[in-house]
């Protein structure tokens, strides 16, 4: 499968960002998908991830109550709705796919998007 994210930019601490990922390739509905991020000078950490319908999500504790992530299997997308943004969400943000959600949850998939810059100011 192949990913393409969208949707970073620079905004304000407060505000909000939408980041979409596009699939294709294979059927999406058969992967759960899950965003990462890597800021300067530190490792790629995860940030949430969705289950194969949406049904089941789950997040980093760091954005939980802030970031919502989301799927439209008809539009073969995955979204991250990022709202409150702080300084330290400063980050490349990436997505990422695989049939094993205990996989995507931990990186350990050759599926990756090539990231997107998000920079929030103070």
């Amino acid at each position: 499968v192949q990913l393409q994210a969208s949707g970073g930019g620079l905004v304000q601490a407060g505000g909000s960002l939408r980041l979409s990922c596009a699939a294709s390739g294979r059927t999406f509905s058969n992967y759960a998908m899950a965003w990462f991020r890597q800021a300067p000078g530190k490792e790629r950490g995860f940030v949430a991830s969705i289950s194969w319908t949406g049904t089941n999500t789950y997040y980093a504790d760091s954005v939980k109550g802030r970031f919502t992530i989301s799927r439209d299997n008809a539009q073969n997308t995955v979204y991250l709705q990022m709202n409150s943004l702080k300084p330290e969400d400063t980050a490349v943000y990436y997505c990422t796919a695989d049939v094993n959600l205990g996989n995507v949850r931990t990186g350990a998939t050759p599926y990756w998007g090539q990231g997107t810059q998000v920079t929030v100011s103070s």
